[in-house]
């Protein structure tokens, strides 16, 4: 099924390029079916870079998607023409009062400020909780899921001396969790990012579950037991060049904490084509996420408020998706023994 975009937006013509089916709403409102609806908080500076990686997640998916698009107004965006922002963005404000049967927050470059200092944190809190009652699922991404953890179940943030950064192997911790559903036991994640989260305050909560984790890395994803929230804490959804590019960038700007990606680079030689290494789980964890989505949210999306606050959200309206177990061995012969091109 195709994506519902907004007439004109920049990243048709790359996902026209890449034969990914996207519709323009005039022609979509003809077709008898209710599409989902989700709308994206794009915090990332590069606006139309962004757009472009989530659709491209997106339309894997086989339903037909409506896609909104949402920005902070205590934030003057600099990397992206106030036209594009005025043409398909929109504040709150102008969202109120519709429902969603998903939103998905970005990160931003933000890691190693103290939430608060960040100067749209009330505008971005607000939003979350604009969300507890208007939307069914909610997909929070690198530091939009420190964000969302911190606020929502009281996760601290962890800053680091050096950036995570590279693509690093994570363990399956549920083989039968429907988020990871098809999941190979060790996946692939790319981080780029100076802080991560508590990872004993996630194992005190009995709201939370860690789905991936990785001995580098910490959790990599990380979800609500009902669903209703999922944090992606690495970057399933950066393209092939993304990290070659933050890190030709991050040369330039001469920063000392940036190691060299690890895992990227055949031989880590930086003038041979980087491996696009996690493709396939990106593209399963929105797949997955999607249909959850799909086969549990309300038709009328008014009942949302309700079924959030009754904590009737599943299959079967009641249901709570208790983890299962990692390996018994804890992945000790894949740490010792080495996996594919994964050095450690």
């Amino acid at each position: 099924m195709p994506i519902r975009i907004p007439s004109g937006l920049p990243a048709r013509a790359i996902l026209d390029s890449e034969r990914i089916f996207a519709l323009e709403r005039p022609d979509a409102e003809e077709q008898q079916i209710r599409p989902l609806r989700l709308v994206i908080l794009n915090l990332m500076p590069k606006k139309i870079e962004t757009e472009t990686q989530l659709l491209r997640l997106i339309s894997k998916s086989p339903l037909q998607v409506e896609i909104d698009f949402m920005k902070t107004s205590t934030h003057e965006s600099t990397h992206v023409s106030a036209d594009h922002l005025l043409k398909f963005y929109e504040n709150l404000d102008a969202f109120a009062d519709n429902y969603y049967d998903g939103l998905v927050v970005t990160g931003a470059p933000v890691e190693q400020m103290d939430f608060e200092q960040v100067d749209y944190w009330d505008e971005l809190t607000s939003i979350f909780d604009w969300a507890q009652s208007h939307v069914f699922s909610t997909m929070y991404l690198c530091w939009g899921a420190m964000a969302g953890l911190y606020h929502r179940y009281g996760v601290r943030k962890v800053d680091y001396d050096q950036k995570i950064f590279g693509v690093f192997p994570q363990f399956l911790q549920d083989e039968y969790c429907f988020i990871t559903n098809g999941f190979d036991e060790i996946s692939l994640q790319p981080h780029s990012r100076l802080a991560g989260v508590n990872e004993s305050d996630v194992a005190q909560n009995p709201d939370l579950q860690v789905l991936t984790w990785g001995p580098e890395s910490g959790p990599g994803l990380i979800a609500a037991r009902d669903f209703s929230e999922v944090f992606a804490l690495g970057h399933w959804e950066y393209g092939k060049y993304t990290l070659r590019d933050e890190y030709e960038r991050d040369m330039v700007k001469g920063l000392k904490n940036v190691p060299f990606p690890k895992n990227y680079f055949p031989h880590d030689d930086p003038k041979l084509e980087p491996l696009f290494s996690w493709r396939a789980h990106a593209n399963l964890l929105w797949r997955n996420w999607l249909n959850w989505v799909y086969q549990t949210t309300p038709y009328d999306l008014s009942e949302v408020p309700h079924l959030r606050a009754q904590k009737r959200l599943g299959t079967d309206r009641a249901i709570r998706h208790e983890p299962g177990s990692p390996r018994e061995d804890g992945f000790k012969p894949v740490e010792r023994d080495g996996y594919g091109l994964i050095r450690r």
